[in-house]
Parts: structure tokens; sequence; C-alpha cells
């Protein structure tokens, strides 16, 4: 999503009419509350709205940036310095939103999922998601992809936040916009050949949300707004949308200008956020809350 306006950091104002309310930090909470920050080399990622972490290329971070920029990802090494390009052939980045790695049509295969699905003023009648095996560093291009078209059965949405469920394979994407996140779900197998209809599949207590991560093992669920970072702890044998309609726990979070991106680490051990950069400031950094 193009920036309507940023998250002034030091203003306490905002933050008090943004921030929302009825979620607790006690103590005890599973992850750092400061983060451990990595400039990102200047002018390479600048619009960053999706982040992953890469588990072929161990050490970097798949980055894409949203509208208006070129259908391609970036390779982000986590000391911040982009390692290269890789372009996707004949696609277009209408409003790039989201990354995941999950499963998909070859078992054993990690796949890039990537959501065209911003629409900051719901006109749009269907919307896509790419879906490609994972590449290696030494490929420039990515020529072969699956798309994904669907619609929602109620009319346009803005999504900014899509999960993949490992184990059933589903795709669920959430809502930005709405007062209170709508979850939808694209059960699987997902049709590449015609469009898709998505299936309502409930309401979370909170909205606003601009990027969701499942972690490595699918035991938890983070989920970012511009002004918190929740998190779910999902009971044994609880799917993905049952877990998104209880009530979250906030953790820690240092506001950022314009926080879209947000992953798990591969290795479980914390989880990363970047940001949009602003235009009073030279660059971002990359964010690592570390596990408690």
């Amino acid at each position: 999503m193009k920036p309507v306006f940023f998250i002034a950091i030091t203003s306490a104002f905002f933050l008090d009419c943004r921030k929302e309310t009825g979620f607790n930090e006690p103590p005890g909470l599973p992850f750092e509350v400061t983060p451990v920050t990595t400039a990102v080399i200047p002018g390479t990622i600048d619009e960053a709205s999706g982040i992953s972490d890469s588990k072929k290329n161990t050490g970097f971070l798949w980055v894409h940036e949203d509208s208006g920029n070129s259908p391609e990802l970036f390779l982000l090494s986590y000391n911040g310095a982009v390692l290269k390009k890789i372009y996707l052939q004949n696609a277009t980045n209408r409003d790039w939103e989201d990354i995941v790695l999950g499963a998909g049509p070859q078992p054993g295969e990690d796949y890039v999922y990537i959501a065209e699905t911003g629409d900051n003023s719901a006109v749009s009648t269907d919307y896509l998601l790419y879906r490609f095996a994972e590449p290696a560093a030494s490929v420039d291009t990515v020529f072969n992809y699956d798309k994904i078209f669907f619609q929602y059965p109620d009319g346009a949405h803005d999504v900014e936040a899509i999960l993949v469920d490992n184990i059933t394979r589903d795709i669920f994407m959430v809502t930005k916009q709405d007062s209170l996140s709508k979850i939808y779900k694209l059960p699987y197998p997902q049709s590449t050949t015609s469009t898709n209809l998505a299936v309502a599949a409930g309401v979370m207590k909170i909205g606003g949300v601009a990027s969701a991560s499942l972690s490595p093992d699918g035991k938890e669920i983070l989920v970012k707004t511009y002004t918190n970072v929740y998190y779910w702890e999902r009971n044994p044998g609880e799917t993905i949308e049952s877990a998104l309609h209880r009530t979250p726990l906030s953790l820690g979070y240092v506001l950022e200008p314009q926080g879209e991106a947000l992953c798990f680490r591969n290795d479980n051990s914390g989880f990363y956020t970047l940001s949009e950069k602003p235009f009073f400031a030279a660059s971002v950094t990359l964010n690592l809350y570390k596990r408690r």
C-alpha cells in the first residue's frame, strides 16, 4: 500500500489514538520487547510490504515492495545488505502486499506465495496469488509460476496479510480496512485455471491487519497492525481460523514509521519486522525480536 500517512514515532497522541485497547502486555512475554536493529543499505528497499525468511538460502530473507514497483523479489541478508533481485517474468505488481513460504502441490517442496491483494479503494473484482517453488540465490528470473485468481463472496476487500497452512495447504487472507479484520480461506486444491471463490472464515477481535506469519512448526501465529504485534499459541488440533477468532496476546513492539512486513525466523528464535521508509529518514532498519 502506498504511504498515505506516516506514523511519527515521537507522537504519543497518535499512538494513544491508534492503539487497540483491551490487550494487556503481562510479564513473561515470549519475545523481547526491544529489537536488535540492523540498518538496511539506504536506497535498496524503501517500500517493503512483505518479508519471509528463506529456507533455501540460509541467512537471507525474501522481501518485496508494493504498488508502483517492479515484479521482483529481494534477497536481503540478515546483515542488511541486498544480495540480488529476482524478477518474475511477465508478472505485474499492481499492489503486492505479503509474502509467505509454505507447502504447495509438490510434497517436500517449499513454495513462495506472493499476495497481489492490495486494494486501497476496494474496487477490484478479482485478486491474485502467485505461487512457485522457492528459487536458489543463483536464479535471476522466475519463469514458471502458478496464478491463483480468486474473488471474495461479499465484494472487494483490501488484504495485506496471508497465511498458508502447511498441513492442509489452505490459504488464508485477512482484511485490513475493516474495524474488525475478516478472515477468508481458499481451501486446497486451489484452481490455477479458473477463478476461485474464497470462503468466509470468521472475524478477528482486532482490525487494521497489515501482515501475518505462521511459526516454522505451525504452533504460533503473529499478526501485525501499524501499532501492535499480536500473538497466538495454537491449541493442539486447532485450525488457523479458530485460533484467530480468539483474543490475542499483545507483544512488546517498537513503533515503526509504516511497518507492514513481519515474519518468524526459520530457526524459531524470534521474528523480524521491516518498515517502509518515511520521507524524513535516510534508511530503514531490519528488526529482530528475539525469543526469550
